[in-house]
């Protein structure tokens, strides 16, 4: 990935905005905004509480990029990190929140989460995020252009300069490790 100011990873990425670049924080925030987007909605369950939730981790993220050592070559896991905490401190809120409105008012009330679920989902989220994290930067690369950003097999190719069927390839293979990331949930 190339931005305009010529950063190429993310850790020049992380760099540039850690030292107050505005715009690498930018190309940061829209190379992964619709994969944390994803995370939150389906630890909320809410479109409106996963776009608060995206935009607090982000501002988060803004404000603790100075201190970090990107331990790998993807800034995707730290961001999940920041997100399955700013999820679970809404969840909080709105649960404390039902439970202040719920002394003396009636209980027809629905309850907006499950909070089970958006354990296990968190759980879920983790074992994806680490299972990309151990993807090769090229492979990492077609998943958030295809998968992270709607891009077609196409573009991504001609964008990261490499053939249609390596992409459409690539991307297959990752899907699949994925899919066994995702069924072994159970096990």
């Amino acid at each position: 990935m190339t931005d305009h100011s010529g950063l190429r990873t993310d850790a020049e990425l992380v760099a540039a905005a850690a030292a107050g670049s505005d715009l690498a924080f930018r190309t940061l925030y829209r190379s992964y905004v619709r994969a944390v987007y994803a995370v939150a909605h389906a630890l909320v369950g809410t479109a409106t509480d996963a776009e608060d939730v995206t935009q607090e981790t982000f501002l988060v993220a803004w404000r603790k990029i100075g201190g970090l050592q990107l331990e790998s070559e993807s800034l995707l896991p730290w961001l999940v990190t920041i997100c399955r905490f700013q999820a679970a401190n809404r969840v909080r809120r709105q649960k404390r929140d039902r439970e202040h409105l719920a002394t003396g008012v009636d209980e027809t009330l629905p309850a907006t989460i499950d909070v089970e679920r958006a354990v296990i989902d968190a759980d879920l989220a983790d074992r994806i995020a680490a299972q990309l994290s151990t993807l090769g930067e090229l492979d990492q690369e077609i998943f958030r252009l295809c998968a992270a950003e709607g891009y077609g097999y196409r573009e991504a190719a001609d964008r990261l300069g490499v053939s249609h069927g390596a992409v459409r390839n690539r991307l297959s293979r990752i899907r699949s490790s994925l899919r066994t990331t995702i069924t072994s949930e159970g096990s």
